[in-house]
């Protein structure tokens, strides 16, 4: 009777739990990297710009990369990567993999949230077709952060990837140099829930259905990038002798004519 009874709450237990406990990997990856890029994104002031986001062609969130190592560090992280598709709407996400290496005098370990994003298709074609180094194949640098006016200078330094991360443990800082990022044709596999599928059918294929986790993500990354505000011009009465004068001299121009 006692086994029994152990087997009754084993069974109630398992079916108290929360439904995210029984998500696949796949999908409690895109949960994890919904939750950073709201994070990332929701305070203007201390955030990754609108402006950036909505001329990127793609960007890669990986939750939780794991750097660690006694004198000898190593970095290992998955997680998603989006493209712009012709329409200007975001793709289904692509699962990635993120890894690399590096040689100094290093002890402890650290977990760092991790959003790149990426200024051409250069560097997507890469990933698709094999693989992308950060810093070799394609320029990276920390990107600017604040609002759209404080950024938009910052974003005619040219590189290709712009990182952000947020780090937690005993690392200070995070250097992507180096490291490589591939696609996950297993993960890409598994979720979509097809043996053929590869990672540019899932970015460039717009007749494939979105699942609702990818949606959530996808939602997410459109509210971080609202259309730029549209400002009145202003106008003033004008005398007889300004009748004559050039009406360009009235004209605005948004953030995205400047670069």
């Amino acid at each position: 009777m006692a086994a029994v009874r152990l087997i009754l709450i084993s069974a109630i237990s398992m079916l108290a739990l929360p439904l995210s406990a029984a998500d696949s990997p796949e999908q409690q990856k895109l949960a994890t990297a919904t939750e950073v890029l709201e994070k990332f994104t929701r305070i203007p002031e201390d955030s990754i710009p609108a402006v950036l986001l909505r001329g990127a062609y793609g960007v890669a969130v990986l939750p939780n990369v794991i750097k660690g190592g006694f004198f000898v560090g190593g970095r290992r992280g998955k997680g998603i990567l989006v493209i712009r598709s012709a329409n200007g709407e975001w793709s289904n996400p692509a699962f990635i993999t993120l890894t690399g290496g590096s040689l100094g005098w290093q002890f402890g370990g650290q977990s760092t949230d991790v959003v790149l994003v990426f200024k051409s298709s250069k560097s997507i074609e890469n990933i698709t077709q094999g693989k992308l180094t950060l810093g070799a194949d394609a320029a990276i640098a920390a990107g600017p952060v604040g609002r759209q006016t404080a950024a938009a200078t910052d974003l005619k330094l040219g590189a290709e990837v712009y990182s952000y991360s947020r780090s937690r443990g005993l690392f200070a800082g995070v250097a992507f140099e180096g490291s490589v990022l591939r696609v996950d044709e297993n993960a890409n596999q598994t979720f979509y829930g097809n043996k053929g599928i590869t990672s540019q059918d899932v970015l460039a294929d717009q007749s494939l259905a979105t699942p609702a986790d990818a949606r959530r993500f996808i939602l997410a990354l459109e509210r971080a990038t609202p259309p730029p505000a549209t400002q009145e011009p202003k106008t003033e009465l004008a005398s007889d002798s300004d009748s004559d004068s050039d009406s360009e001299t009235s004209k605005t121009y948004a953030l995205e004519d400047l670069d």
